[in-house]
């Protein structure tokens, strides 16, 4: 194949019990000093600067544990959770892969395409015509990896990620894979084109690869139309209902 050749999660930060000692140490270190000041202000002025202090202390201290002990919020969902999850669903049922590695797929296969301006379906699509979602898959002719990426085709792109070790990394794949197939899309105009040049299969005119691939990405939007009609639905049924008032309104012998 001559053309073959990542939502960018933050992870979250884990207290570790080295970290919560230093915190409580903290806090020992801060009553500390608050007590000791507020003796010395005790022996100068006497038990009214005292009461003082040790008011200041509390009132400080609470707002120091609020700070530091309180846990962080939890973070907010992705705004198409649902959607990532539903297509991840269908495509473990489909592939036979866990459905928490197909939504790590199908995460980094929507980060991808919205950098470089591609519908992330059509790299899903691409993705399971190529190697059926097996991040290891490797063809008899060098490709490599989800999208199936030739590294001597390629060493350029996947430098930038650690050479060619980082074709089977899923988001370091998927990621070389979208930029190689905007490639060919940007320089021909033709997404049909851009796809068989993709597979490495341009002599062929039937088109059998762009064909399996947009009939895979059809199967995919099924899924996604799934998730609207429930909303779709109930804006049909408003649509209805206005209507049906308004023609009330209309036959009514008072206009009303």
């Amino acid at each position: 194949m001559f053309a073959k050749s990542i939502s960018e999660l933050s992870p979250e930060q884990v207290a570790t019990p080295l970290h919560w000692t230093r915190k409580m140490l903290t806090l020992a270190v801060f009553f500390a000093s608050f007590s000791a000041l507020a003796l010395l202000l005790h022996e100068r002025y006497g038990a009214q600067w005292l009461e003082a202090a040790y008011a200041a202390v509390e009132s400080e201290a609470k707002a120091v544990s609020e700070r530091v002990l309180t846990p962080p919020p939890a973070p907010a969902a992705h705004p198409d959770a649902a959607r990532h999850k539903a297509l991840a669903d269908f495509l473990a049922k489909r592939y036979q892969v866990s459905p928490a590695v197909t939504l790590e797929f199908v995460q980094i296969a929507h980060a991808e395409a919205g950098r470089v301006n591609l519908d992330p379906l059509l790299i899903m699509a691409v993705i399971a015509v190529e190697s059926r979602y097996n991040p290891i898959a490797e063809s008899g002719v060098g490709a490599k990896g989800l999208m199936q990426i030739i590294p001597k085709f390629h060493a350029d792109k996947l430098a930038e990620f650690g050479g060619e070790k980082a074709v089977f990394h899923p988001e370091s794949n998927i990621r070389v894979g979208t930029r190689i197939l905007r490639e060919y899309l940007s320089r021909t105009g033709n997404l049909g084109i851009a796809l068989q040049m993709y597979a490495g299969a341009l002599s062929d005119a039937n088109d059998t690869y762009t064909n399996k691939v947009l009939g895979e990405k059809q199967r995919l939007q099924r899924v996604v139309a799934t998730l609207d009609e429930p909303a779709a639905s109930a804006v049909r049924i408003a649509h209805n209902t206005h209507i049906a008032r308004e023609a009330r309104r209309i036959n009514s012998p008072l206009g009303e």
